[in-house]
């Protein structure tokens, strides 16, 4: 062992600065060339789908490929169904939505809510058309909620909404069921016919949901908005709240409900969206 302070350091052999540099210009040649084959089989596998895509049919309003994605993702999303609550949050944090342009054209008149009355058919035992005043309505247990209104074009709102459970409603007026037995939309929510119909005052504008969503419990008949009586562009006088799903779910101007055994007539999924829309 040396007896000198500091020890003396081996010498270090010398660095091959140029053969370090060839071999990483080598890595990234090769990197580059597998970075173009790969880019080139995406450019072509695209072109190819495209192609393909190219004069599909269409079924209702989607080219068939998405149509059976839809339907697919539909499927397993109604068997993995469980009544799962939407997030909440402080009143306090509540904006005003986005007015949809659609909903201005689709709003030919005015509403006078003493003459305003909500058709319901499809119940229980009755085949004539029931027909509800908004004091009718208010009758039932006022629920108010800060949930979030989640457009399908990428934004999002927290809105405060007062108005009455669809469940509530439901109940109270017992829809027809598939057994044919007497409803009991508590114990019983699967038994309901299997779909909602719903149709603004004027009729031109619809949208149908599956029952048990219907049936969620932050699903609303909303009266009100951030703490004040529904405005004309926001839905007055009634509205379905739906934080299940995405907001062309969330129709406005209600004047009609219905409840089917088939499915109704949906005025986004023939423009070629997605059906079942949840979240």
């Amino acid at each position: 062992m040396s007896d000198e302070y500091p020890p003396r350091l081996e010498e270090e052999s010398p660095v091959d600065v140029e053969a370090i540099d060839a071999e990483a210009r080598y890595k990234m040649r090769r990197l580059s060339r597998k970075s173009f084959l790969w880019a080139g089989v995406a450019v072509l596998g695209g072109y190819c789908g495209l192609r393909f895509l190219d004069g599909q049919r269409s079924v209702q309003g989607a080219l068939w490929p998405f149509r059976v994605a839809f339907e697919a993702n539909e499927q397993l999303q109604r068997d993995l169904y469980r009544p799962a609550l939407a997030p909440t949050f402080d009143p306090a944090l509540a904006t005003e939505p986005t007015v949809n342009l659609l909903d201005e054209e689709q709003q030919q008149e005015d509403i006078d809510i003493a003459d305003w009355r909500l058709s319901v058919e499809g119940l229980f035992g009755q085949d004539e058309l029931l027909k509800l005043s908004m004091d009718q309505l208010k009758k039932l247990p006022r629920v108010e909620q800060t949930t979030n209104l989640n457009c399908v074009e990428g934004w999002t709102t927290i809105v405060h909404w007062a108005g009455i459970r669809f469940a509530d409603l439901a109940e109270h007026l017992g829809p027809a069921t598939q057994s044919g037995e007497k409803p009991d939309v508590r114990k019983k929510p699967g038994d309901v016919l299997e779909y909602v119909a719903l149709e603004t005052v004027e009729k031109l504008y619809y949208v149908s949901v599956d029952t048990l969503s219907a049936l969620h419990p932050q699903t609303l008949l909303a009266y009100e908005m951030n703490g004040k009586p529904l405005t004309t562009e926001h839905g007055f006088p009634l509205r379905l709240v739906i934080p299940t799903k995405y907001g062309i779910k969330n129709i406005k101007r209600i004047g009609s409900i219905k409840f089917s055994a088939e499915r109704p007539k949906d005025y986004w999924a023939e423009q070629g969206y997605d059906w079942y829309a949840g979240l």
